[in-house]
């Protein structure tokens, strides 16, 4: 855990070393997860390092970051922000979960935030699977998708696993499709008959996967 500021070179080391090796962003080196959300409009991706955000805003125009972990006490945090800083780019905090039941108050706050956002707009998380599919899904229906379009946001390929722990974003999803798809808006649904302990209650994962997801890769 780093805990300190940015204000000395020995400081400096101490975030780095923090974020490649307690925060795995050494795996982050050579592996991105970059894919668009919306084309030329919304990205998502792993928790970018300072010369990624330097690269990226030159190459995909980026005029605002949202960081879907919240604020935290670790090196690649610490980094993330002073470069976004440096580079006059806006740097959101949006915590949500990836292994509970999406928040209603969450998801509105998420709403409020992408409705005022500036684009080109990176979204990310520690790997880029599980938050970073949920706000993508949720981009997708904020822009009138479909369920079945904002399902695709949370797939393997990406290092989600729907029978893990983490399934119960895919469940979410599911809910609304089968309960309100075709009959109501998606932020009504939300608003007046999301039940957020209904479906915390109803989600049973897969032991196997869970154990994959929480014991090997320790994700967040």
């Amino acid at each position: 855990m780093f805990k300190g500021t940015l204000s000395s070179p020995m400081q400096r080391l101490r975030a780095w070393h923090d974020g490649l090796f307690v925060d795995h962003a050494i795996f982050r080196l050579v592996w991105t997860n970059l894919a668009p959300v919306l084309p030329g409009r919304v990205w998502r991706s792993n928790h970018p390092t300072p010369g990624r955000l330097r690269r990226w805003q030159k190459k995909l125009g980026l005029a605002m970051v949202i960081n879907l972990r919240g604020h935290r006490q670790c090196g690649a945090d610490a980094l993330g922000r002073e470069a976004c800083g440096t580079l006059a780019l806006p740097y959101l905090d949006m915590a949500f979960e990836s292994r509970n039941a999406p928040h209603k108050d969450r998801i509105l706050r998420f709403h409020q935030l992408y409705s005022e956002a500036r684009f080109p707009l990176l979204l990310h998380c520690k790997s880029g699977a599980d938050r970073a599919g949920l706000a993508s899904g949720l981009v997708v229906l904020f822009e009138g998708g479909t369920t079945e379009e904002a399902l695709k946001h949370l797939h393997w390929r990406f290092l989600h696993f729907r029978r893990s722990r983490t399934g119960i974003l895919d469940a979410f999803f599911l809910l609304y499709q089968k309960t309100a798809e075709h009959r109501l808006p998606f932020l009504d649904w939300v608003r007046h008959e999301y039940d957020e302990d209904a479906l915390r209650t109803a989600y049973r994962a897969g032991r196997f996967s869970s154990f994959l997801n929480d014991m090997i890769l320790r994700r967040e």
